[in-house]
């Protein structure tokens, strides 16, 4: 496995843990960043989410044929300018 960073940080009541700056670098774990966890033999893993893990791709999947009626490219581009119709 590979070498502690720093002081280990203590995790809040809510189970939040801040991940150290340098281990973010190392890990490419940028703002937003989407992650998951992996128990594997006691030892928690934490990594960036795959594509098929994450939010957007799974948003699109579930939303995918929701739509009651079609609508034009015009006539979504006016629904989201709150333009009248």
């Amino acid at each position: 496995m590979g070498r502690v960073l720093g002081a280990p940080p203590k995790g809040t009541s809510k189970g939040q843990v801040t991940v150290p700056a340098e281990i973010r670098r190392q890990a490419g774990l940028l703002p937003n960043t989407e992650v998951e966890f992996v128990v594997k033999d006691g030892t928690v893993i934490i990594r960036k989410a795959r594509g098929d893990q994450r939010r957007g791709k799974r948003l699109v999947h579930t939303l995918r044929g929701k739509a009651e009626r079609k609508l034009t490219t015009d006539e979504i581009m006016a629904l989201m300018r709150g333009e009248d119709s």
